[in-house]
């Protein structure tokens, strides 16, 4: 009954057909397949700390053996270099002092702008090579001091010829001061604080040369100008004299300022006489035409206005007398004479007042002529002096220019003298190097820090990136990240191993490995079974029972992707333990290229796998029962041929079935699946497939292209088997198969000896 219940639940992936999807198979929920068009992505996600943490202590003896050798060297090769000792010399330098002693300078900053230009200006220089060659020559630095007593050779002389730079010196300046530090570096320390003195003094001396020089050259300057501007002055006074001679005038500027007042009075004089002579001539005028009465009122003439009141009278009298007497009577003929003689005084009078107009119209007109004339003569007197003090004033203007120009040439001569004879005062030495004490290099305190700061970065950057460039398999948690896929089991690395079963030889897995010595007898006090190898044999299987639910896995092939992984020996003792846990097991050599199974049980068999998929024997006759172990058969691959390679894929289905009627689980191991075609015909054909890789050695691309394959043929992967994990190669060890820490007693190890015996 339990074979046909096998029967009924095993799924053929064989028989599977696009046409009947009722009969494709759905894996567990512990063994999800992945579709087709799924890949396993490269990228892996954030690798957590504890991952850097595991590096360093994975690596952590290198890393102390690095840093411990390069702290070692930093101390030794700094105690022995040679000391330098470093002097150094304070050079204030006022900015604000006056540039001169005496003239418009001494009141005035020396400097004006920019500090630190100033400053830096004043750094440049003292690394200049005028400052620096006079020092190298005191010193004997210089390339043909060297070479003293010798022939001088042309590099050598080159190297004369060239700006002196000492690389011992140092010049800056602390911020916010007016300070410069002159240092020097040298192996004596009294030729450092003398060479810094001596650059100082320099600094000095540079300065102030250049100081001298400039005034002396300033001097020379302002004394050829001035014999030329002397000449100039000469010529222009000359002139100046002579045009005061050929002006004949103490002082044409007064003579200008007369003219200038009598020619505003005759305008004046000349502006009234116009006035009186226009009046004249209009009061002539009007009295030539006028009547008596009427020249009296324009005269203004008393006696012309009483001969006219007095000739009204008599023309009255007439007029009485020639009503009252008539024509012929003596008063009208004596009124007629009073009348007539009035008249004729009227008359004469009325002449002479003409005459009289007449006459002052003529005067009038004549005084007019002569201011105009007089005007005029003054006016052209007036510009012709005026021309002339122009050219006067532009004489003497020129004239009192060279002299003012010429007196300042020669104060700033006798300024220039005085100046230069003082020495700059805005540069001075603040402090004189002194002897130093302690050497400034090798600092070995500071080099042996840093050495161990550097080579502790270099140790750690160079792990991690050693790890990261590491892309084999190494810890189940980075491949179960990277894969996509469980990692179900990690097999470590255990010398303390169960045997294998051989014919005459009934060692069972609770054999006790011998050894000498106290280490051997602690090994002798465990059993081989409780090794962490064989326990982590037994979590494997009981993770694969425990997760067949519904016990649909009947067939598992255990696969690699490249050889020398540890397939065919995980296949063997996985069989073992299964075989121990009271189920037939049956072990198949699928690796028809390279059998090695029957090798591990110590059997020469003739005929195997091969056999049976050619057609020559069944197998039955092919399968071997191993001896000391009642539930555990194998069926050897026997002699590979490409005729049996081809068959897999059509037979192995057939013999699972039959397989699945006498055992309860078959144990294939195939062939590495990249290279070889069989593989995945035994994966398509099994119940699940366990992919193993060893750690750190197998390649993550490799592994990733297994699992791709595998399901692209739709097989169950039951998971990955990590093999060959240690604490050097896992992320977390392998602590949790730390099983040699908790091992049976000598009690239960006797009590499981003649159990196993019995």
């Amino acid at each position: 009954m339990r074979f046909e219940k096998t029967m009924s639940t095993r799924p053929r992936l064989q028989d599977r057909s696009l046409s009947d999807q009722s009969l494709i198979w759905s894996a567990p929920p512990y063994y999800t397949t992945v579709p087709d068009n799924e890949r396993i992505e490269s990228d892996a996600p954030a690798v957590p700390l504890s991952h850097y943490l595991w590096i360093l202590r994975r690596h952590l003896w290198k890393i102390l053996a690095f840093v411990a050798t390069c702290v070692i060297a930093a101390f030794v090769v700094s105690s022995r270099l040679h000391p330098i000792y470093e002097a150094t010399a304070t050079v204030d330098v006022d900015q604000r002092a006056p540039s001169e002693v005496v003239g418009a300078g001494s009141n005035q900053p020396g400097v004006q702008g920019n500090e630190d230009e100033f400053l830096a200006t004043q750094i440049k220089l003292i690394q200049s090579d005028s400052v620096l060659r006079p020092v190298a020559e005191k010193f004997h630095l210089l390339a043909a001091d060297a070479t003293a007593g010798h022939t001088v050779t042309p590099k050598a002389q080159l190297l004369t010829t060239a700006a002196v730079s000492l690389p011992g010196l140092q010049v800056s300046r602390p911020p916010g001061t007016y300070l410069l530090l002159i240092s020097y570096r040298s192996s004596d320390p009294q030729q450092a604080a003398d060479m810094a003195n001596a650059i100082a003094k320099s600094y000095l001396f540079q300065t102030y040369d250049l100081r001298i020089r400039s005034s002396a050259d300033l001097s020379t300057f302002m004394e050829r100008q001035l014999d030329a501007l002397k000449a100039k002055m000469e010529r222009s006074n000359l002139a100046l004299a002579q045009f005061e001679k050929d002006l004949d005038v103490v002082n044409p500027e007064e003579k200008t300022n007369i003219l200038s007042a009598r020619l505003l009075e005759l305008n004046n004089d000349y502006t009234t006489a116009q006035a009186d002579r226009i009046r004249a001539e209009a009061v002539w005028n009007a009295i030539k035409s006028a009547p008596p009465g009427a020249a009296a009122t324009l005269s203004g003439s008393t006696q012309l206005k009483s001969l006219t009141g007095t000739l009204n009278q008599a023309q009255q009298r007439l007029a009485l007398a020639k009503a009252v007497y008539g024509t012929n009577y003596p008063e009208y003929r004596k009124a007629a004479s009073e009348l007539a003689e009035v008249e004729k005084e009227i008359d004469a009078t009325q002449q002479r007042i003409v005459s009289q107009a007449e006459e002052q119209y003529k005067e009038s007109l004549s005084h007019e002529q002569l201011l105009e004339a007089a005007v005029a003569q003054t006016k052209a007197e007036w510009d012709q002096v005026n021309t002339r003090s122009f050219q006067y004033q532009q004489l003497k203007q020129e004239a009192d220019a060279d002299r003012t120009l010429y007196n300042e040439l020669i104060t700033k001569i006798q300024d220039a003298n005085i100046n230069e004879g003082f020495q700059d005062n805005n540069i001075r030495i603040a402090d004189y190097a002194r002897p130093p004490v302690v050497p400034v290099y090798p600092n070995i305190r500071h080099n042996v820090l840093l050495a161990f700061l550097l080579s502790a970065l270099l140790a750690v950057g160079a792990a991690v990136l050693l790890d990261r460039l590491d892309n084999t398999l190494r810890d189940p948690k980075e491949a179960s990240r990277f894969l996509q896929t469980d990692v179900i089991a990690s097999m470590p690395i255990d010398k303390i191993a169960a045997q294998f079963p051989q014919p005459g030889n009934s060692v069972t897995p609770l054999q006790i490995v011998p050894g000498n010595g106290a280490k051997e007898k602690r090994k002798a006090n465990k059993y081989a079974a409780s090794s962490s190898f064989d326990e982590a044999v037994r979590t494997l299987r009981n993770t694969i029972l425990l997760s067949d639910f519904e016990g649909r896995l009947h067939s598992i092939v255990l696969t690699s992707a490249t050889p020398s992984e540890g397939k065919t020996t995980l296949a063997a003792h996985l069989a073992i333990a299964n075989a121990d846990h009271g189920k037939k097991t049956l072990l198949v050599d699928g690796d028809l290229r390279r059998p090695s199974l029957h090798a591990k049980f110590a059997l020469t068999p003739d005929h195997g796998l091969a056999n049976v998929l050619t057609g020559e024997i069944p197998w039955q006759d092919a399968v071997i029962p191993i001896e000391g172990k009642a539930n555990l058969t194998l069926l050897p691959a026997g002699i590979g041929s490409h005729r049996a390679a081809d068959l897999i894929g059509p037979r192995l289905s057939t013999l699972l079935d039959e397989f699945a009627k006498q055992y309860d689980m078959v144990i294939l191991d195939s062939p590495p699946l990249l290279g070889f075609a069989e593989c995945l015909q035994m994966a398509s054909a099994a119940d699940g497939v366990l992919v193993v890789s060893r750690a750190a050695q197998t390649k993550r691309r490799a592994v990733a292209e297994v699992i791709s394959a595998l399901r692209r043929v739709h097989a169950n992967i039951v998971g990955v088997v990590l093999n060959q994990v240690s604490h050097n190669t896992s992320a977390d060890g392998y602590s949790y198969y730390g099983y040699n820490h908790y091992s049976y007693s000598n009690r239960d190890a006797q009590q499981a000896e003649e159990h196993s015996k019995s």
